[in-house]
C-alpha cells in the first residue's frame, strides 16, 4: 500500500474518531441536566446548517456542470437539496418510536436520526477525504481538520439525546462511534471500488442531498427537541453559537 494511500485512511479515521470527543460530554452530565440537552442540540443545529449553506451546497453549485449557465446548475442543486429533505421525512416517519419510555422517546428518536442522518453524510465526506489526501495530501490534511471539527458536535447531538432516553452510557458512546467510523467506511468503499468511477458531479449532488438531510433534522428535530427543554432565546443564542464557531473553523481552513 503507497504511503499517500495509507496516510489517507489515518486521517479519514482521526476525522471519525472526533465524533467521540462530543459524545464524551455526557460524563459531565451526571445529574441529566436539561441545560445540556439545549445547548448541545441548539449548537449542533447551527453546525449542521452553517456546513450546509457554507460548505455543502457551495460546493454542490460549483461543481454540478460546470459549463452550464447558473440557473440549470441552481435548479438542479435545489432539485438534490429537496431530495435530501424528502430522504429525511421519509427516515423520520417510518423510524420505529414506541421506545419503552414513552417520555423520552422524542429524545431517543432525535439521536438515531441524527445518527443516521450523520452517517449519510460520513461516507461520502470519507471518499472526499480519501481521494483528496491521497492525490494531495497537504490539502487532505486541512479537510481532515475541518471535518474533525464539525464531527465533535455531531457526537454530542447523538450521544446527549440517547443517553438521557436511555441511561445507558454505552449505548450513546457506541452510536456516536458508528456514526464516526462511517467516514472509515466511506475510504474504504473509495479504495476498493470507488475510486475510478466517483467524478464530481456525483459528488456534488450527494453534497447537496446531505445538505438536505442535514437541514431538515436541523429545523423538524433538533430545534424542537432543545425547545422543549429550554426558551426560543437560549435555542437562538447556542443555534447562533454553533453557526459562528463553523464560520470561523472554515475561516481558519481556508
Amino acid at each position: 500500500m503507497p504511503n499517500s494511500t495509507l496516510y489517507a485512511f489515518i486521517l479519514s479515521f482521526l476525522a471519525g474518531l472526533s465524533t467521540l470527543i462530543g459524545a464524551l460530554v455526557i460524563f459531565f452530565d451526571k445529574r441529566k441536566n436539561s441545560k445540556i440537552v439545549e445547548v448541545s442540540l441548539s449548537f449542533a443545529a447551527g453546525v449542521m446548517v452553517c456546513v450546509s449553506l457554507t460548505d455543502l451546497l457551495p460546493n454542490s453549485f460549483n461543481t454540478i456542470l460546470k459549463d452550464v449557465r447558473i440557473f440549470p446548475r441552481l435548479m438542479l442543486t435545489l432539485i438534490f437539496l429537496v431530495i435530501g429533505i424528502i430522504i429525511s421525512m421519509l427516515i423520520d416517519k417510518y423510524l420505529p418510536s414506541n421506545y419503552e419510555n414513552k417520555d423520552n422517546k422524542g429524545l431517543y428518536k432525535i439521536g438515531i436520526i441524527s445518527m443516521v442522518a450523520i452517517i449519510m453524510h460520513n461516507i461520502p465526506e470519507g471518499i472526499a477525504t480519501f481521494i483528496t489526501s491521497s492525490n494531495n495530501l497537504k490539502l487532505g490534511l486541512t479537510l481532515s481538520l475541518a471535518i474533525a471539527l464539525h464531527n465533535i458536535p455531531e457526537g454530542i447531538s447523538i450521544a446527549v439525546p440517547i443517553y438521557h432516553s436511555t441511561n445507558n452510557k454505552f449505548k450513546a458512546i457506541f452510536y456516536a462511534l458508528i456514526s464516526g467510523m462511517s467516514e472509515v467506511i466511506g475510504s474504504v468503499l473509495a479504495y476498493l471500488f470507488l475510486a475510478p468511477f466517483i467524478n464530481s458531479h456525483i459528488m456534488a449532488a450527494l453534497y447537496a442531498i446531505i445538505a438536505g438531510i442535514m437541514i431538515h433534522i436541523s429545523f423538524y428535530e433538533l430545534i424542537p427537541g432543545a425547545y422543549k427543554e429550554s426558551t426560543l432565546k437560549g435555542v437562538l443564542k447556542y443555534f447562533i453559537m454553533g453557526f459562528i464557531i463553523m464560520i470561523i473553523s472554515h475561516m481558519l481552513m481556508s
